[in-house]
C-alpha cells in the first residue's frame, strides 16, 4: 500500500516530454518536488523508487469536454449514420429516461475509461435533469472521489424546449430560476478554488439552441460572482449557425459577446464554424477551445481550426466528447485523432505529436482554468501517466514518445492522480471493473 507521507523517486523514463526530467522526478505527498537529470540522482532523501525505465512518462491527460451519461448509448440504433440535429432530436427522448442509478454507473464507466487511457482530470457537461434526476452532479461526485479522479464538472442546463422553439423535449428542460438556484447549491458545496483542487464546479447552459438568452446572461453573472468558469457547445455546426441567426439575429460568436461570455472564464466545446474575424475576437478575449476531434468526425461536423485560434490567443485543448458522439472515453486515443484530422488541416511538419500531447495536457489545463497540473514540472500536482510498448502495434518502433501516438497506444499501465496510484499494471486500485461493465450493460439495455 502507498505511503501519501513518502518521498517517491519515478526513476529513468524510457521516455517523457520534458527532457529536465530524463532522470525521472520525486513527488512528495501530491506534489513534484524534484526534477532528476539524466544519469543524475536526486538532491531530496528518498523513501521508495518506482523504475519507470520501460515506461513512456506524460503529464495526466486532461479531458476537456465529456458527457459521462451518453456510454449508456453507444452505437444506439436511433441515431446511426446522422448529423449533430438528428442525432440529438433521435437520442433526446432516449436521455429522458434517465435514472439516478443510471447517472452514478455511467460515470463509473467513462471514469473508468478515461483513467486507463492515462487521464488523470475530466470536464463533465451534464444538462439532462428529468424530473427525478435533480442530483446527478451529487452523484458524479461521489463517483469520481471514489475512483481518485480529478474533475471539473459543469452544472448544464436546458430551458428551452420544443414549445418554446428549442430542440429538447419539454420532459428534459427546467425553469431558469431552478437552474439558478441548483448551480449557486453545487458551487458552494463542492467547488474548491485551491490548488490542487480534485473537484471543481462551472456553470454550461447546454447551448445556443436549447437556453434562452436571459440564462446565459444570468450564468455570466453568477460565474463571476463566484469567481467559476463558463462551458457550452458552440460554433460545432452551419445548423447551429442558422439557428442563431434564425433565433437571434447573430452569428454564434456576436451572440456570445451580447450575452457576456466573450472573457477567459469561457471555454467552448467544438469551435469548427468560425471566420477569421471571429478567430481574433476569440483569441483577444482568451476563450478556450476543446477539440473533440473524433464526434467531429463522426457526427460529420468539421474541423476546428485549432493552430489559427491559438495564434490568435486562444487556449487550445482535447475532449473525447460524449461517448455517444465518439463511442469512446479513450483519451490517449483521442490524442492522436487530434493528429490525424488536423493534419489534413495543417499539415505534418506542423502538427506533430508533441503539439497534440500539449493540447491534451497543458492546453486543456488552460481552458479549465487550471495552472496547477499539465506540466511534469516543480510545484506542479503528481498527475501522471505512465505507458508501456510491448504491445503488438509497437514492435519495431523507433522513437517511444512518437510511437506512442504514431502506433496507437490504448491504455495506460499506471496513472497516478494526486500522488497516489490510481492504475497499476493496467488495472484500476479497488475496482470490481467485470461487475461495473455487467450493470452498464443492464442499464443500457433498459434505455433501449
Amino acid at each position: 500500500m502507498q505511503n501519501p507521507n513518502n518521498t517517491l523517486w519515478i526513476k529513468s523514463p524510457l521516455a517523457t516530454l520534458n527532457l529536465a526530467c530524463a532522470g525521472g522526478v520525486v513527488v512528495r505527498g501530491n506534489t513534484i518536488v524534484e526534477l532528476v537529470a539524466e544519469g543524475n540522482t536526486p538532491n531530496s532523501q528518498i523513501d521508495e523508487t518506482f523504475d519507470a525505465s520501460q515506461h513512456v512518462m506524460l503529464p495526466g491527460l486532461i479531458n476537456a469536454h465529456h458527457h459521462f451519461y451518453q456510454t449508456l448509448t453507444r452505437a444506439h440504433p436511433v441515431a446511426l449514420n446522422k448529423e449533430l440535429f438528428s442525432w440529438l432530436t433521435s437520442l433526446y427522448p432516449v436521455w429522458a429516461k434517465l435514472q439516478p442509478e443510471m447517472v452514478d454507473v455511467s460515470t463509473q464507466i467513462a471514469l473508468s475509461e478515461l483513467l486507463l487511457s492515462g487521464c488523470t482530470t475530466a470536464n463533465d457537461h451534464h444538462y439532462l435533469f428529468p424530473r427525478g434526476l435533480e442530483q446527478a452532479i451529487d452523484i458524479q461526485v461521489e463517483q469520481s472521489r471514489k475512483l481518485g479522479v480529478r474533475v471539473h464538472l459543469t452544472r448544464g442546463s436546458m430551458s428551452l424546449g420544443k414549445d418554446q422553439g428549442g430542440l429538447p423535449p419539454q420532459s428534459t428542460v427546467q425553469s431558469e430560476d431552478t437552474i439558478l438556484t441548483d448551480s449557486e447549491r453545487l458551487i458552494h458545496r463542492y467547488h474548491d478554488h485551491a490548488d490542487g483542487a480534485m473537484v471543481r464546479v462551472a456553470l454550461a447552459p447546454c447551448s445556443p439552441f436549447s437556453v434562452s438568452t436571459d440564462l446565459m446572461k444570468a450564468s455570466a453573472q453568477l460565474a463571476e460572482q463566484h469567481d467559476v468558469q463558463l462551458h457550452t457547445h458552440l460554433a460545432e455546426t452551419h445548423d447551429e449557425t442558422e439557428f442563431c441567426l434564425k433565433m437571434f439575429g447573430q452569428r454564434p460568436v456576436d451572440y456570445l459577446e451580447s450575452v457576456g461570455w466573450l472573457n477567459k472564464r469561457t471555454w467552448l466545446a467544438h469551435g469548427i464554424h468560425f471566420n477569421d474575424e471571429e478567430i481574433l475576437r476569440l483569441g483577444k478575449a482568451g476563450v478556450g477551445i476543446a477539440h473533440c476531434p473524433s464526434s467531429n468526425m463522426l457526427l460529420a461536423s468539421g474541423q476546428c481550426p485549432t493552430l489559427d485560434l491559438e495564434a490568435a490567443g486562444s487556449p487550445v485543448g482535447i475532449g473525447v466528447d460524449g461517448s455517444a458522439s465518439n463511442d469512446g472515453s479513450n483519451m490517449i486515443m483521442e490524442v492522436r485523432q487530434a493528429l490525424l484530422l488536423q493534419r489534413l488541416r495543417y499539415g505534418a511538419s506542423r502538427i506533430t505529436h508533441q503539439k497534440v500531447i500539449d493540447w491534451a495536457t497543458r492546453g486543456s489545463a488552460a481552458c479549465l482554468g487550471r495552472d496547477d497540473i499539465g506540466e511534469i514540472t516543480v510545484g506542479k500536482q503528481a498527475d501522471l501517466a505512465f505507458f508501456r510498448l510491448n504491445e503488438i502495434q509497437f514492435a519495431g518502433a523507433g522513437d517511444p514518445l512518437a510511437a506512442l501516438i504514431l502506433c496507437g497506444a490504448q491504455r495506460a499501465d499506471r496513472v497516478m492522480v494526486a500522488g497516489r496510484w490510481r492504475v497499476a499494471d493496467g488495472c484500476i486500485e479497488g475496482l470490481d471493473i467485470e461487475a461495473l461493465k455487467a450493470r452498464q450493460r443492464e442499464l443500457a439495455a433498459q434505455l433501449r
